[in-house]
């Protein structure tokens, strides 16, 4: 995880996500717009959208605990982040003509093979 940080920009290495400072000490989230942030909720903000955007840390408590700290900096809850950082992903997605979030157009068909030694008696799946 590593935020690129100049006097004006603020960059993740993971996402496309940025921050940009628009005053002397204002900042704007690309995934949260509608606020105006210091540059450390801007740093923070950052932070969170790599963490959620970590497919490793779904299940890790203590990543789970970090995002909610870093949403707390931002004064908002971590479930408003993770949807608003969704609905970037989703955004994105359409861009490119589809989203993430679009089930499969297709199921591929199944496989039914008998366990071996059972012969056709026996069909798990």
């Amino acid at each position: 995880m590593t935020i690129h940080s100049t006097d004006d920009m603020l960059r993740s290495d993971r996402t496309p996500e940025f921050a940009q400072r628009i005053g002397p000490d204002t900042w704007r989230l690309s995934w949260l717009p509608e606020f105006t942030v210091t540059r450390a909720q801007a740093l923070a903000g950052m932070e969170l959208d790599e963490l959620v955007s970590d497919p490793a840390a779904a299940h890790d408590r203590l990543a789970h605990a970090e995002i909610s700290a870093r949403a707390d900096v931002l004064g908002i809850i971590w479930q408003q982040a993770l949807i608003k950082l969704a609905k970037r992903v989703d955004e994105r997605g359409r861009d490119t003509g589809g989203s993430v979030h679009d089930p499969p157009t297709a199921l591929a068909p199944l496989r039914r093979q008998p366990l071996s030694g059972h012969g056709d008696r026996a069909y798990y799946g």
